[in-house]
């Protein structure tokens, strides 16, 4: 049986089965090199409150230091018969440090250690989450640049609607991700990396500020808690980066979804290149958008995961418990998926192409230009509710007797206002001409 950071009050060992079920090494793990970051910050607390000499002080940040460099340079090994994280590094420290090292644990509990990690951890995910958010919105903002003079029919109810331009389109998406970019940026602002809460009381060392040093990528510095209780219980802000993670999954599968629509043979706007699609084991002629559906599929992933962690924490007393062990793997998971979705998306997208003719073709419906019309009538004195119905009139003529508006006589148009004729139609059935008439949008 492996060491562990408890057990003077126990006759007996750990039964193997509650070894199993409570064992977390096998996630935890991913929490190592913040477990080192904070133990390094702890050992400068403990020499400043001259809990260890100088001698102690440098074999404990020299074994640190050279657990943290294999954990970056990839040659970390973990002991999975170990607990968790938090005992597999004290026992390494113990190993390297020697007697020094059963000082690590001074004036501290895992309860505010693993609080620490995780804040860590998320902290710098968040960070990498935000970079990757934005390397997607360059991305999207060059395709709609090559694509500037491009207009497409735009949709609602997945009903042809009113012609829109490619730019607007994307740049709709450009705005979500904004946005994600915010909830990403918020939910690290209210991340305060802090020790000294100890198991939920605090500690009998006196509050110190830490400033780092290295580790910069964290980019905060380590202060003393204002409430220890809070400290070792609060998990706000992974239901915060959960949550923010969540909307941008949302958002990223409301893209997935419209490039899926675009590229099937019924709408045939786009081709996503063949590195990002994947043929059929028996049709012979398939080329299925299998990225853009698992970017569609996850989302439900991604919230599970936010619901997970906020029902485990909805019913529990002051301050910690062992439920919390539980919420690392939705926060990992959901960093890791939505991480590989930018990533993927943003290569995706360097290589999409617009089918012009086809996009083109689809202008063509005359029904797309309905609002037009009727916003020409309302510019020459007719009420919004009577062009709505005149117009409304005309092109339930134009379906139920298969005829196109722009072969369609001044005489005719005249039956259903006088002030319609076929010069004017035919420069409102345009799609520039109805991009460029819209003046409600700032440019």
């Amino acid at each position: 049986m492996t060491k562990k950071l408890w057990g003077g009050r126990f006759s007996k060992g750990t039964h193997k089965l509650v070894e199993e079920f409570t064992n977390s090494i096998h996630f935890d793990q991913k929490l190592a090199k913040y477990d080192v970051i904070g133990s390094l910050a702890h050992i400068d607390v403990l020499k400043k409150a001259k809990l260890l000499k100088a001698v102690e002080y440098q074999a404990l940040k020299k074994a640190l230091e050279s657990i943290l460099k294999t954990i970056e340079n990839g040659t970390f090994k973990i002991n999975p018969s170990f607990e968790d994280i938090h005992s597999y590094i004290q026992e390494l420290v113990e190993k390297k440090a020697g007697k020094a090292g059963l000082k690590l644990h001074t004036c501290r509990s895992r309860n505010d250690q693993v609080a620490f990690d995780v804040k860590a951890y998320t902290l710098e995910n968040l960070f990498i989450t935000q970079k990757l958010v934005d390397d997607l919105t360059i991305t999207l903002g060059n395709l709609a640049n090559k694509n500037r003079n491009l207009v497409i029919p735009g949709f609602t109810h997945l009903q042809h609607a009113i012609p829109v331009s490619v730019v607007q389109y994307l740049n709709a998406y450009v705005e979500m991700l904004n946005r994600d970019h915010v909830r990403l940026y918020n939910a690290a602002v209210n991340i305060h990396l802090t020790l000294g809460a100890g198991a939920l009381a605090g500690t009998f060392i006196p509050a110190l500020n830490y400033k780092q040093k290295k580790n910069k990528s964290l980019l905060k510095d380590i202060d003393s808690t204002k409430n220890s209780l809070d400290a070792v219980s609060d998990r706000d802000f992974i239901i915060e980066s959960l949550n923010a993670l969540a909307t941008t999954s949302m958002h990223l599968s409301r893209l997935a979804e419209d490039m899926i629509l675009w590229s099937t043979k019924e709408f045939d706007f786009i081709d996503v290149d063949d590195a990002f699609c994947t043929g059929s084991s028996l049709m012979p002629q398939k080329k299925n958008p299998d990225v853009l559906e698992l970017v569609r599929g996850y989302t439900g992933r991604l919230y599970g995961n936010l619901v997970n962690v906020l029902t485990m924490m909805k019913g529990l007393p002051l301050s910690y418990n062992r439920d919390m062990q539980l919420d690392k793997e939705p926060l990992f998971d959901s960093f890791e998926i939505v991480q590989k979705e930018l990533a993927v998306l943003t290569e995706l997208f360097k290589n999409v192409k617009f089918k012009k003719d086809n996009i083109v073709k689809q202008l063509e419906d005359e029904s797309l230009y309905a609002t037009d019309m009727s916003d020409y009538l309302v510019q020459n004195g007719v009420t919004f509710k009577d062009a709505h119905k005149i117009i409304g009139h005309l092109i339930q003529h134009k379906l139920k007797n298969n005829v196109e508006i722009k072969t369609m006589t001044d005489a005719e148009l005249k039956k259903f206002h006088p002030k319609l004729n076929a010069k004017v139609l035919k420069n409102i059935i345009n799609p520039k001409t109805s991009v460029q008439s819209k003046k409600s949008i700032k440019k």
